[in-house]
């Protein structure tokens, strides 16, 4: 995450009454990771959606990777991402290869280096255990 501070009071949290809540399809408008990770090439893109706030902090998003270039990425918290299209490859630092497809559950738990693989061509909803990153906010 950035070094930028980030609180609570600098969100709309979506967990407040009502009880039920929806969020449709395509509310979010995906930012590119191109020019966030300084990876021209790249073709991803991600949007993190506020739910909760600083005491228990949770974050829902978005995330989309076409095939392009590779780029690592270190969790420094805990995060399931759920692939929901197509597929998101990754790799961890001594090289094994794990493929997640349409209706698989990844598990990133803090302090793990992930690569994710120039082939990998899906989309995947997550949630994080943490506030929203201010990069990956329109």
């Amino acid at each position: 995450m950035s070094e930028s501070a980030v609180t609570a009071m600098d969100h709309q949290f979506l967990s407040q009454k009502p009880g039920i809540q929806l969020i449709k399809a395509g509310t979010y408008e995906k930012i590119e990771l191109n020019n966030v990770l300084s990876i021209p090439a790249l073709k991803s893109q991600i949007i993190d959606v506020p739910i909760s706030p600083l005491e228990k902090p949770l974050t829902i998003g978005y995330f989309s990777m076409q095939k392009s270039e590779e780029f690592e990425f270190l969790y420094t918290y805990l995060e399931v991402k759920v692939i929901i299209k197509g597929q998101i490859i990754v790799r961890d630092e001594q090289g094994n290869k794990y493929i997640g497809e349409a209706g698989d559950v990844f598990i990133f738990t803090p302090e793990t280096k992930v690569i994710f693989d120039a082939e990998s061509d899906g989309d995947a909803i997550y949630t994080a255990h943490r506030l929203p990153e201010p990069t990956f906010l329109n």
